[in-house]
């Protein structure tokens, strides 16, 4: 939600008050969530929403962004707002963000840490039930009227006592592994060092994660050095009886390779809530009963954004004054 007349004119009675850039598309999340909390503290500026002539002087003297959605912010960005210096991120994920060239320009980024990995967790072992035990399929079936004509619906296969492989056992990855320990699965992990204080077996190799698991989940973060992590080569480890689900970033999983193995029946199925062009998804998955499509919607709950709103206003109040940060990200 845009803020009125009367508190974007640079004349009126909040000409004083810091001044907050709303950095999103149109089709984002309801801004008001954060506006409407803040509107007594700041002055929000909205180039979507703002024509009049005040907002390339405002502009100029905006100290934070606060970034909605996975709206990106690269170099060309920055250059409009040379006095930024805090950048708070509504996601986990910054992969949108050009994280190098704020660190070159003294800009300070945090994002929302760990305020979905309990709703991301829950989904990602909802994508494996639906994938090993058919829920989706089955319903089609149903709805197609198709049990009466082709008679018994094929069996799928239990969850309980999977090998689980985790890449990236962040937050998220944690809540993914003590969910599934209650259903008798073993756990290992690859991360990029081995974490202090987890007994579970460490694989410095994803290749040889792969072929010790029957599950592989994806959760790490998406960076260049993660791009294409799991290759054709790692899908081929994990083998024809091998399942993966993907709740972090679609360029993590060569997609093309991806798309072939299912189709070929070289892995057993997948769960998949990101893709490498969103929101465009293969089409030869559509058909494909053992696989399980979402629409990047793994952490959207209702009780998530309460937890989200506390965090973004904590930052932003946290930045005007002078106290730590919460979630600041370390730019490397």
């Amino acid at each position: 939600m845009a803020p009125n007349q009367e508190q974007q004119s640079p004349g009126g009675n909040d000409k004083d008050l810091p001044l907050v850039l709303l950095h999103r598309s149109a089709s984002t999340i309801d801004v008001s969530l954060f506006t409407s909390l803040l509107d007594k503290r700041v002055q929000f500026i909205d180039p979507l929403e703002d024509s009049d002539s005040s907002f390339s002087t405002l502009s100029g003297s905006v100290r934070i962004m606060l970034c909605v959605a996975n709206h990106p912010v690269d170099s060309n960005t920055l250059d409009n707002y040379p006095s930024l210096e805090c950048v708070v991120a509504t996601s986990t994920g910054l992969d949108h963000i050009q994280l190098a060239e704020c660190r070159r320009r003294g800009i300070r980024v945090t994002n929302v840490g760990d305020a979905f990995c309990d709703q991301v967790a829950e989904f990602a072992i909802g994508l494996l039930i639906d994938v090993l035990r058919r829920v989706s399929a089955a319903d089609r079936f149903i709805r197609s009227g198709s049990w009466p004509v082709m008679g018994e619906f094929p069996l799928g296969f239990k969850v309980s006592g999977k090998r689980i492989g985790i890449i990236g056992l962040g937050n998220v990855g944690m809540r993914i592994s003590r969910m599934l320990e209650a259903f008798g699965c073993s756990i290992a992990y690859n991360s990029r060092t081995r974490k202090p204080n987890v007994s579970y077996p460490y694989y410095a190799d994803i290749q040889e994660l792969a072929i010790n698991s029957d599950v592989l989940f994806v959760c790490c973060a998406f960076s260049k050095d993660t791009r294409h992590l799991i290759n054709k080569d790692v899908l081929k480890a994990l083998g024809k009886k091998g399942v993966i689900v993907n709740i972090g970033r679609g360029a993590i999983i060569d997609e093309k390779e991806l798309v072939g193995f299912l189709v070929r029946g070289d892995i057993g199925g997948a769960g998949l809530d990101v893709f490498e062009n969103e929101p465009y998804v293969p089409t030869e998955l559509y058909g494909l009963d053992n696989v399980v499509l979402s629409p990047h919607r793994a952490a959207a709950v209702p009780e998530s954004f309460v937890h989200l709103q506390e965090i973004v206003i904590g930052n932003i109040e946290a930045f005007l004054s002078n106290k730590p940060l919460l979630f600041e990200v370390e730019l490397q």
